[in-house]
């Protein structure tokens, strides 16, 4: 059964983050995830809730989803 991670993202450093963003597909990808929704405008339709930045991206199933989430590619991106 598929799962979905759903990321709020505040970005501090956009020169950091952009090498974030070059290098972390790859990993999504090769644990059989895809992204759903990277960025764009979010218009909340209701509340005080504005996030900055949404990503959605979908894997196959939960375990899938751990193991990128601990995967030695993932972790040498993760404190960018």
């Amino acid at each position: 059964m598929a799962v979905y991670m759903i990321l709020e993202i505040e970005v501090v450093d956009a020169d950091t983050y952009a090498g974030y963003v070059k290098q972390a597909p790859a990993t999504v990808e090769q644990y059989g995830g895809r992204y759903l929704v990277r960025g764009g405008a979010v218009t909340p339709l209701s509340g005080e809730w504005e996030p900055q930045r949404m990503v959605v991206i979908e894997f196959p199933t939960m375990e899938r989803s751990q193991e990128w989430l601990t995967s030695p590619e993932y972790s040498a991106i993760a404190p960018l």
